[in-house]
């Protein structure tokens, strides 16, 4: 059984930083694509980032490129991806998600209904 587990959201000021980690556990993870998703406050969940297992292959939406990071753990011992965000805005405000989507990289890891499992989420807050 895959599980996700998210941590290091918090509240931070306008301009801050924070880096979310993504824990996997349950199996292998060599052919997944693992992605970063957002529900900010009355709207849908949203894409954010993406990253394929191997590291080579990242993908971000436009309102938090050159902000955000993704990236992974190169550790054997564990399967933690990361994404570190910079500059943050009160517009970032929102309880963020870590998804595993299963059928490797391509377009559809902008889609969270691609995805097959999802973390608990954490809470980002960002105040003005």
């Amino acid at each position: 059984q895959v599980q996700l587990v998210e941590s290091g959201g918090g509240l931070v000021q306008a301009g801050g930083s924070l880096r979310l980690s993504c824990e996997a556990s349950g199996r292998t993870f060599s052919r997944d694509s693992v992605g970063w998703f957002r529900d900010p406050p009355g709207k849908d969940r949203e894409f954010v980032a993406a990253i394929n297992w191997s590291g080579g292959n990242t993908a971000y939406d436009k309102s938090v490129k050159g902000r955000f990071t993704i990236s992974r753990d190169n550790g054997k011992s564990t399967n933690t991806v990361y994404l570190r965000m910079n500059s943050l805005k009160p517009e970032d405000t929102a309880v963020y998600y870590c998804g595993v989507h299963e059928t490797g990289w391509g377009p559809s890891v902008t889609e969270s209904y691609e995805y097959d499992y999802w973390g608990q989420g954490t809470q980002v807050t960002v105040s003005s």
